[in-house]
């Protein structure tokens, strides 16, 4: 039997790039037929929108609000604390933290593939 406990204090929070407030912490690794990670999104700060060809998504709010931008054209949903988005393959999306406090969501999805997004100009 394998498992992989990661504890909140033992949590390696990494920046997403140079220009990109959010951070990550990658739990991916430790799966084989998913993918999963925890997003800090800053106030003000936002994702790429996109549309994933290969994988569905469920994204966990933990803290704070989640404002997202679904379909296309885009309609905008508020999901506050305890709320679940789930996204079909395919499905248009943002992600953004439109709220004066820090966003924290789990985000997970499958199958564990990369590189099969198309992005889109983004919604204001």
């Amino acid at each position: 039997m394998g498992y992989t406990i990661f504890r909140q204090s033992e949590v390696k929070w990494v920046p997403r790039g140079d220009d990109d407030p959010r951070t990550i912490a990658a739990l991916s690794d430790a799966l084989s037929e998913s993918r999963a990670n925890i997003w800090r999104y800053p106030p003000d700060a936002r994702g790429r929108r996109h549309k994933d060809l290969a994988q569905e998504e469920v994204f966990v709010v933990l803290d704070g609000t989640l404002t997202v931008d679904l379909g296309d054209p885009p309609e905008r949903h508020v999901v506050e604390r305890g709320g679940v988005v789930v996204v079909e393959v395919g499905t248009v999306l943002q992600l953004r933290n439109a709220g004066d406090e820090e966003l924290v969501l789990f985000i997970y999805g499958a199958p564990p593939v990369h590189g099969q997004g198309e992005f889109f100009p983004d919604v204001p």
